[in-house]
C-alpha cells in the first residue's frame, strides 16, 4: 500500500517542480502569514491531507470502501495553485523599484518551465465541436430525438459517456457504470452489443424487453443475422454508424 501511495503520488507530481513551488510557498506562508483564516486554509489543510494520504491505515480504509481508481483524488483537495499564487503576490507586495517589475516575469517563466505543453500529450484530440466529444454522438442524438418525450436507446460503449453529457432526453438501458469491472455489474443487453460477433436475434430481444426505441451499431461491426428481420428498419446511417428503429415501440411520430 505504502509503494502504491508513493506512486501515486509521483504520477501527480509530474515533473515536480509544480509541487516543489508548493512546498516552498507553504514554508514560506508558514513563516509569514500571520491571518488566522488563510493558515488554516492554505497550511494546515493541506499539511492534513498530505499526512492523511501518505498513512496506510487511512488509505486500506479508502481502498475497502471505494476501491483504488480513485483514491489519488485526495490530492486534487490541496491547493497547489492557490497557495503558489498567493505566496507569489505576498513576495511581490514586499519588494521595491526594479526587481518588483521583473519579479511576476520570472515566476511566470518558472511556472512555464515547470510544466509540459499539455497538447503535446497523445490523450488529448482536437475537439470536433464545442461540445469536445465526437461529432458522431451530437448527430446521432439530434437524428433520434422525438419532440415533447424521451426515447430510449442502446449506444455501443465508446459512445456512452458522450450520450449522457449531450442530451437529456436521450436515455439508455445502461450507462458507463456497465463498464466499471470493479463494480460488478451485469447486463444482458452489454453482452451481446460488445460480443465480438453479435447475433441479431438476441440483440432484438433483449433490446426489446428494455423497450429500445434505436439500436445504434458501428458498421464495422459483424452481426450474425439481420435485425430487418425482427421488426427493425434502418433508420439512417450517421458518421460511421447504422442506426436501426423498432417499429413495434410506439415512439409518438
Amino acid at each position: 500500500m505504502w509503494e502504491y501511495t508513493i506512486h501515486l503520488f509521483k504520477e501527480y507530481m509530474g515533473t515536480g517542480l509544480i509541487i516543489g513551488w508548493f512546498l516552498l510557498s507553504a514554508g514560506y506562508l508558514w513563516f509569514t502569514e500571520k491571518q488566522k483564516h488563510i493558515r488554516i486554509l492554505f497550511i494546515y489543510v493541506p499539511l492534513i491531507l498530505l499526512i492523511l494520504f501518505f498513512t496506510p491505515v487511512f488509505a486500506n480504509i479508502v481502498y475497502y470502501f471505494v476501491g483504488d481508481e480513485i483514491y489519488y483524488r485526495i490530492l486534487w483537495l490541496i491547493p497547489v495553485t492557490v497557495v503558489i499564487a498567493y505566496a507569489a503576490v505576498r513576495i511581490y507586495g514586499t519588494l521595491k523599484s526594479r526587481i518588483r517589475i521583473l519579479f511576476p516575469m520570472a515566476a511566470g517563466l518558472l511556472i512555464i518551465y515547470s510544466g509540459s505543453f499539455i497538447y503535446s500529450n497523445p490523450y488529448f484530440n482536437k475537439a470536433d465541436n464545442i461540445y469536445h466529444m465526437p461529432q458522431a454522438v451530437v448527430d446521432i442524438c439530434d437524428a433520434i430525438e422525438v419532440e415533447g418525450r424521451e426515447v430510449m436507446a442502446v449506444f455501443p460503449v465508446e459512445m456512452l459517456q458522450y450520450v449522457r453529457q449531450y442530451s437529456p432526453v436521450v436515455c439508455m438501458p445502461y450507462g458507463r457504470e456497465i463498464t466499471v469491472e470493479r463494480w460488478g455489474n451485469t447486463d444482458e443487453l452489454f453482452a451481446v452489443m460488445e460480443s465480438e460477433i453479435i447475433d441479431a436475434q438476441d440483440l432484438a430481444r433483449y433490446a426489446k424487453a428494455r423497450l429500445c426505441h434505436y439500436i445504434i451499431l458501428s458498421q464495422d461491426k459483424e452481426i450474425a443475422g439481420d435485425l430487418l428481420s425482427y421488426d427493425y428498419i434502418l433508420f439512417d446511417c450517421i458518421g460511421g454508424y447504422d442506426i436501426y428503429l423498432d417499429t413495434t415501440v410506439y415512439i409518438g411520430f
